[in-house]
C-alpha cells in the first residue's frame, strides 16, 4: 500500500496539489475498503446492538409513555438515534487498526510515504464513512421491517447518508486521536468502552433535550452526536424535525470534523514513539 502511494505520487507530480491530495486520500481509503470486502461479516456482527435496541428496548419504552416525543411514536423517535449510535460504535473503535498496523510494522511504511499526514487521516475517515453507509442501509432495512415511518424521498435519503458520513468521519478521527495518545490495544479498548456510553447517553438519541437536567443539556449541546441525531431525525422519519436547525447541525458536524482532523494530523507521528 505504501509502495502504491509512492508509485502513484510520481505519476501525480504534475497534478494540482488539491487533486493529488484527494487521490492520495482515496488510495488510503481503498486499502481499508479492501479489508472490509475480505471480512464482510464484521458489519453484520456490529448490527446486533442496533437490532436489540430497535426490537427490544423501543417497544418496551413505548409502553411506558414516559418520554415526551411530540407527534412522533417513540419507535420513530428512537430509530435515527439508533442509526447514529450504530455508526458511532463502529467508528469509535476504528483507531485500534492504527495500533495494529504499527505493531505489524505497516504504519512505518505509510509514514515514510510522500503523502501528507492529513491525507492519511482523511483517507481513514473516508473509509470509515463507507462502512457507515453499509450500516445505514442495514439499519434502514431493520427500521422498515419494524414499521418505522421512514421518509423515502431521494433527497431525504441523500441527506441521511450525508449525516451518516459526517458521523462516521467525526468519530473515526476522534478514535485516531485516542489511538495516538494511548498507543496500546488494551488501553484503547478500555478508553473506547469508557467513551461510547457517555457520548450516547449525553445526547438526544433516546430522549429529548427537554427531559435533561441543566448540566446534561450543556454536555449534549457540545456533543457532536446530538447534532448528527438531530439532523437524521429531521430527514429520516415522517414528522421529525430539527431542534437546533439543519444549518447549525451541519455547521457543528463540520466544525467537529475539522477539529479532530487537525488534532489527529498533529498527533499522527506520535503513534510510532
Amino acid at each position: 500500500m505504501s509502495q502504491e502511494l509512492a508509485a502513484r505520487h510520481g505519476a501525480w507530480s504534475d497534478t494540482p496539489a488539491p487533486v493529488a491530495f484527494v487521490l492520495q486520500m482515496m488510495v488510503v481509503a481503498e486499502a481499508d475498503v479492501r479489508k472490509l470486502l475480505h471480512d464482510p461479516a464484521e458489519l453484520f456482527t456490529r448490527m446486533l446492538q442496533p437490532v436489540l435496541w430497535l426490537v427490544v428496548f423501543a417497544p418496551v419504552f413505548s409502553r411506558t409513555r414516559a418520554i415526551p416525543t411530540g407527534n412522533l411514536r417513540y419507535l420513530d423517535f428512537m430509530a435515527p438515534g439508533i442509526l447514529a449510535q450504530s455508526v458511532m460504535f463502529g467508528a469509535i473503535f476504528y483507531g485500534i487498526s492504527l495500533i495494529w498496523e504499527r505493531d505489524q510494522g505497516v504504519l512505518h511504511k505509510f509514514m515514510v510515504s510522500p503523502a501528507p499526514r492529513a491525507a492519511l487521516v482523511m483517507g481513514r475517515a473516508l473509509s470509515s464513512t463507507i462502512r457507515g453507509l453499509f450500516q445505514a442501509v442495514l439499519v434502514y432495512l431493520i427500521a422498515f421491517l419494524m414499521g418505522v415511518r421512514l421518509r423515502l424521498e431521494p433527497w431525504q435519503i441523500a441527506g441521511v447518508f450525508l449525516g451518516v458520513m459526517f458521523g462516521a468521519a467525526i468519530f473515526s478521527t476522534f478514535s485516531l486521536v485516542a489511538a495516538c495518545i494511548v498507543k496500546s490495544r488494551e488501553r484503547f479498548m478500555g478508553i473506547g468502552q469508557v467513551l461510547t456510553m457517555p457520548l450516547f447517553f449525553a445526547s438526544n438519541a433516546i430522549y429529548p433535550l427537554s427531559m435533561m437536567p441543566g448540566w446534561l443539556k450543556v454536555l449534549a449541546k457540545v456533543n457532536p452526536l446530538s447534532y448528527q441525531v438531530d439532523w437524521l431525525r429531521a430527514l429520516m422519519v415522517n414528522g421529525g424535525h430539527s431542534v437546533f436547525g439543519l444549518g447549525l447541525d451541519l455547521g457543528m458536524m463540520a466544525l467537529a470534523l475539522a477539529v479532530f482532523v487537525a488534532i489527529a494530523t498533529k498527533l499522527y507521528p506520535r503513534i510510532l514513539i
